[in-house]
């Protein structure tokens, strides 16, 4: 067995891996720059190289800032399931700021609180809840 454990190429792995801090409640496991890493010196000696942050419960989620032009994928979501609806709202409502919302958090007719909204970094997010329609 395995665990999955996202690694999103960031244009600023610290601001983006804070705001999922903030969004989801964690907190950063560790960050390590290209010059601390490998004792760079060249432009991108502080771009950060890798960084690992705890989100939701035992989540983890790797970044770092990227090295090359890139675009943001549109095919590949990230599901997080919570506990409760009030977390499911709360972290969509937070993901969803300065972000597009697709679906709004809302119960569906096949039992789960679901939203799906793509996050001010271009990447998309189903947040989910188990529950019944009040």
């Amino acid at each position: 067995m395995g665990k999955l454990k996202p690694y999103i190429i960031s244009e600023n792995a610290r601001t983006q891996g804070q705001f999922y801090i903030d969004a989801l409640g964690g907190r950063l496991m560790s960050a390590m720059t290209h010059e601390e890493a490998m004792g760079a010196q060249h432009d991108d000696k502080d771009k950060v190289m890798h960084m690992c942050i705890e989100v939701a419960g035992e989540n983890y989620i790797f970044l770092a800032d990227g090295m090359e032009p890139f675009t943001h994928g549109s095919g590949l979501y990230l599901s997080l399931e919570l506990d409760s609806e009030s977390q499911a709202r709360e972290a969509f409502e937070k993901l969803s700021d300065g972000g597009q919302v697709k679906y709004p958090f809302e119960f569906q007719p096949f039992g789960l609180y679901l939203g799906e909204v793509k996050d001010k970094y271009g990447v998309w997010w189903m947040i989910t809840a188990q529950g019944e329609a009040n």
